[in-house]
């Protein structure tokens, strides 16, 4: 069958530029993320008037292009086109506060979006786990309940290998070398060593302390250690005699790199991370149930930013260590589920027929899964006052689930389908709670749509976004192409 996304997706590499232009490309849920070698040749007009695209969030060499859920098949047809071109060498580039900034989000982001499924698919069998011992279906210490969660805590526990593969491919280094310097950090040997330095056992190496550090559910240390492993990498190829490149060279890598991220690297990511982590639920100590309703009506503003991602190594370390995360995942709720009620409303009162067709998989999109970037750029921001209802009804319910202090004990994206994730076995209301919270999203949202209203686009106008449940409206795009 052919890949109805061929033609968008040839469109928008030729807006970039081309693939000479591209130099690296991913994809996460929905969005198709390049990395450009110059700016300048990116028309981002273009690219937002496709059928097909939902919105383009460009930041200097940073292009994303929002697909829908059908991203992957569009990402197909990307690499179907060519391989990406080598970064440009004589392309200077300012070293600025925004650029460092953007380096690292692109970085974390880049590195992470590959990550997201498996992330998901683990909390999801973890979840799985939890309903069925509390239901009683199996008993608690039964195998098939402790294999079952060793199933959905496996992405977790080796997160750190997981992310120094990732990002072996965002820095260009070597994949198997990064996953061994990662390896080492959670080697049986090294973490039974790491517990004893933690009861106060003197650890060093060769006379160097070892501070005593758990890396199990860790982004940062490896993240940070793979970027300094491919610099390490190119430094130690240009030394070594090409004779002895076949051996010496990824034991010199070795034995530079693992006690670099021993040492150093994986004690200052783990402060880095804990000081982001308490941060931000130093606000939410102070704040209360407002934290959780500032950030419900940030959230789509932070998505359409990308910045949202930042959020994920927080989370995942939170709950890690407590077992559960009550600011960022209660606030998306609301913001995720208004989102799927204000596209409701639309699809309800426009008389646009393609209009409601993309409202309504938007809004499925949104409620069911939890997976809202169709909704926000498919009606919300394209029809402008729908966004504002939901900033509000964002807050509001924000505002509901911290006073009912509902917590998360996973990261799966907040829909009805994952609702599970918020239920406390040790607090049954919790349950009531996350049901009011979903239902009040979704009506009060509703109802603030068709009261603010919008303006509506008439069916002869030409349009500039389809459902992504409808990939066979892409075909009018060769016509654009040609032109």
């Amino acid at each position: 069958m052919p890949n109805p996304y061929e033609e968008v997706s040839r469109a928008i590499v030729q807006s970039l530029g081309g693939m000479q232009n591209i130099k690296a490309v991913t994809h996460c849920m929905t969005r198709l993320r390049f990395v450009v070698n110059d700016p300048a040749q990116v028309n981002s007009t273009a690219i937002k008037a496709l059928p097909g695209v939902m919105g383009v969030v460009h930041n200097e060499t940073q292009c994303q292009v929002i697909i829908g859920n059908n991203v992957g098949k569009a990402y197909q047809a990307v690499l179907a086109l060519g391989t990406p071109a080598a970064a440009d060498a004589t392309a200077k580039r300012k070293i600025t506060l925004r650029s460092i900034s953007a380096g690292i989000l692109d970085a974390l982001v880049g590195t992470m979006s590959p990550l997201i499924p498996a992330i998901i698919g683990g909390s999801m069998v973890k979840l799985l786990a939890m309903v069925l011992e509390m239901s009683g279906v199996l008993p608690k210490g039964s195998s098939t309940l402790t294999i079952l969660t060793v199933i959905g805590d496996g992405a977790f526990f080796f997160l750190p290998v997981m992310v120094a593969a990732s990002a072996a491919l965002k820095f260009k280094t070597n994949m198997s070398l990064a996953i061994a310097i990662a390896g080492v950090l959670l080697h049986p040997g090294f973490i039974d060593l790491m517990a004893k330095a933690a009861q106060g056992q003197a650890v060093d190496f060769f006379s160097i302390p070892v501070t005593p550090v758990k890396y199990t559910y860790t982004v940062i240390p490896a993240l940070v250690m793979t970027w300094i492993l491919s610099h390490i990498e190119r430094i130690i190829d240009r030394i070594t005699p090409a004779v002895t490149k076949n051996f010496l060279k990824p034991m010199l890598i070795v034995l530079v790199a693992a006690p670099i991220a021993i040492l150093l690297i994986g004690p200052l990511g783990i402060w880095i991370g804990s000081g982001i982590s308490a941060l931000v639920y130093t606000v939410h100590g102070y704040l209360g149930w407002l934290s959780v309703a500032i950030m419900g009506a940030l959230w789509p503003l932070l998505v359409m930013t990308g910045m949202h991602r930042v959020f994920t190594p927080t989370i995942i370390q939170t709950i890690a260590e407590s077992g559960k995360e009550g600011m960022v995942m209660p606030s998306e709720i609301g913001a995720n589920l208004s989102l799927g009620g204000s596209s409701l409303a639309v699809a309800f009162k426009t008389k646009n027929r393609e209009l409601r067709q993309t409202a309504l998989a938007a809004a499925a999109s949104a409620i069911v899964a939890g997976i809202s970037e169709p909704a926000l750029y498919g009606v919300a921001v394209r029809l402008k006052r729908p966004l504002i209802a939901c900033l509000i009804s964002g807050f509001i319910c924000g505002a509901v689930a911290g006073v009912g202090g509902l917590a998360s004990h996973s990261m799966a994206s907040p829909g009805l389908f994952t609702s599970v994730q918020f239920f406390d076995p040790a607090n049954p209301m919790s349950i009531v709670w996350v049901v009011a919270v979903m239902a009040l999203s979704v009506v009060l949202s509703f109802i603030l749509t068709l009261i603010l209203g919008f303006e509506d686009i008439p069916e002869s106008a030409p349009e500039a976004v389809v459902s992504p449940a409808q990939p066979e409206a892409i075909k009018p795009v060769k016509a654009a192409v040609h032109h």
